[in-house]
């Protein structure tokens, strides 16, 4: 390997803070997390993860009850939902953009594309806004009712919906905000498969649908890897869904009803928690836990992509 130049190596050290400085911030946070985490482990150990309840006592710790087991559970509900609703809108839209959309129209094409992409730099608190607003009575009169009056008998749908803020409305609400995510994803690898292979699959008289299809399956780890990405964002997702998730702690068994996610109770219940013993230390647990879901959501999501190898 020839020497690099005077100019190249200055340039090159001049980039080995800042790289250091990014990992590093990620471990600081991660040590920082788990010694805030600590003292509830001490007190209350693993059972922080199978309590249902949340009934914090000023007087003392032994008094309390701090349960992660339904946040858990809904913020994990809640991304599946979302992920599932915006896979397929995710895929349709890049065979739209890609497939049907004339290859003259390459201006129609890119500004269709560049209106998802905004999508992804909208402030959460307008998704949340929007969906509390408008979303949630919607789904509540003309989805959730009828599903309850067919469906009442299957647990899923059991319950009453009383109000629309329910972990289906999150999880509906989640799938808008991860789709844009999931199609950029997609798409890039998509844009990449070379043309001799389209071609191919044309000449053999491929049906739209066939020829769909084969392609798809081509980037088939770019799919893998966007489903991680977008349920790791959607486990992250805090303002939105405290919104209209409904914040109570009700098992999310049933859709059509009001549950919690650990990031709504983070949000909710962070500005009191200096009251109560403990419980800024469970709320950090609940942190650490999203920190874990994402990092190996998008490593994952990044070791798949790594096997998309198409050239130009």
């Amino acid at each position: 390997m020839p020497e690099m130049a005077k100019s190249d190596k200055r340039f090159f050290y001049s980039l080995v803070p800042a790289a250091l400085v990014s990992s590093l911030i990620l471990v600081l946070l991660f040590i920082v997390l788990i010694y805030y985490s600590a003292p509830a482990f001490k007190e209350y150990g693993f059972r922080i993860f199978t309590t249902k309840t949340w009934s914090p006592s000023e007087e003392s710790a032994r008094t309390s009850e701090y349960g992660l087991f339904i946040p858990l559970l809904g913020t994990l509900v809640s991304a599946i939902i979302a992920v599932v609703l915006a896979l397929p809108f995710a895929i349709s839209t890049v065979i739209f953009t890609e497939e049907v959309i004339p290859k003259g129209m390459n201006k129609v094409r890119e500004t269709f594309s560049t209106l998802i992409d905004v999508m992804t730099g909208l402030p959460t608190i307008v998704y949340g806004l929007w969906g509390l607003a408008i979303l949630a009575p919607f789904l509540r009169d003309n989805l959730y009712n009828p599903l309850y009056a067919v469906l009442g008998s299957i647990p899923l749908f059991s319950c009453r919906p009383v109000t629309g803020t329910t972990i289906l409305t999150a999880g509906i609400l989640l799938s808008m905000m991860i789709m844009p995510f999931m199609y950029s994803v997609i798409r890039h690898s998509y844009k990449r498969i070379p043309a001799i292979y389209k071609e191919a699959a044309l000449a053999l008289g491929t049906t739209k649908y066939e020829y769909s299809k084969i392609m798809m399956g081509m980037v088939k780890p770019s799919i893998l890897a966007g489903i991680l990405i977008g349920f790791g964002r959607a486990a992250g997702e805090t303002v939105a869904v405290a919104l209209v998730v409904g914040n109570t702690f009700n098992m999310p068994s049933c859709l059509l009803s009001s549950s919690y996610t650990i990031s709504a109770l983070i949000a909710n219940q962070f500005g009191n928690a200096a009251l109560y013993p403990y419980m800024i230390n469970v709320l950090v647990v609940g942190g650490l836990i999203l920190l874990l879901i994402g990092i190996v959501s998008n490593i994952l999501g990044i070791m798949y992509l790594n096997r998309v190898r198409y050239t130009a």
